[in-house]
């Protein structure tokens, strides 16, 4: 039994557990294939181009930028609009996740996706992000210096009224897509095939720092560490929901922190 089995049967009982319909382990490699295939997966091969790009360029790695969220057209009504869509088709996945969940009898519960602890899980998911948060700026600055890691530009979007919502949604997508997909799907799918846990963690983690090789080294290393250290969270606590709060936080930070600092500090590459 996994550690997505222990909580759902803590919380709903063992008279009340689904009986669970997984296909064949064949069939489960696959599933998981198909999935990072369309997203994140797919992502990390990008990436890791947009990198070989950046190291062949004339410039250097700190002289070339990597925006994440930007604007997409002139006109600020169509450009709320591409920015909805794209928030939209991102979370496509997730609910490809969840639904191949529910055909092989499995809740959201099961991976600590639900409502059933929302002080532990804001408490949780707003320690984390201030230490993982912190301590990745510092990795990002020392990254950026050391001339490993691209300037990132957060957020490019114009000052008009729906740029800090779009921000906070943009930084909520990243939470809900990246640990429902590559710590609550993922490490529940290769506990079934049989991986050990550090296998797991090791293999989530290195997925995590792939789809952000586009950043540089310094954005590769700084994700997958923070990918060992949720899968060890989620080992323990068997909840995705304190992740999804704590990267929420951290990109919602980053976003609007960027916003309003850059160009005002001096530490803050612009």
């Amino acid at each position: 039994m996994t550690i997505g089995d222990d909580a759902a049967a803590a919380g709903d009982g063992a008279a009340t557990a689904p009986v669970l319909s997984l296909p064949p382990p064949r069939l489960l490699r696959w599933e998981i294939f198909c999935v990072f295939a369309v997203s994140l997966g797919a992502d990390g091969l990008l990436a890791l181009l947009s990198l070989i790009r950046s190291l062949t360029a004339a410039q250097p790695l700190a002289s070339q930028q990597a925006q994440l969220v930007a604007s997409a057209a002139p006109n600020h009504w169509l450009d709320l609009c591409f920015q909805l869509a794209y928030i939209a088709i991102d979370l496509a996945p997730v609910v490809l996740v969840l639904y191949l969940m529910a055909r092989s009898g499995e809740r959201p519960s099961m991976i600590g996706l639900d409502a059933s602890q929302p002080v532990k899980d804001t408490v949780r998911g707003a320690v984390l992000a201030a230490v993982i948060g912190g301590c990745g700026l510092a990795l990002y600055l020392a990254a950026y210096h050391l001339g490993l890691s691209l300037n990132v530009v957060p957020e490019s979007l114009p000052a008009v009224w729906w740029r800090i919502p779009v921000l906070l949604l943009s930084a909520a997508h990243d939470g809900i897509l990246e640990e429902i997909l590559v710590i609550g799907y993922l490490l529940r799918r290769l506990d079934q095939l049989g991986w050990t846990p550090w296998k797991a963690i090791l293999f989530s983690a290195l997925l995590r720092g792939s789809y952000h090789l586009y950043q540089g080294f310094g954005g590769f290393i700084g994700n997958a560490a923070m990918g060992i250290i949720f899968g060890i969270l989620y080992r323990r606590w068997g909840r995705v929901m304190p992740l999804i709060i704590a990267h929420t936080l951290i990109d919602a930070v980053t976003f609007v922190g960027y916003a309003a600092l850059v160009g005002k500090v001096s530490w803050l590459p612009s």
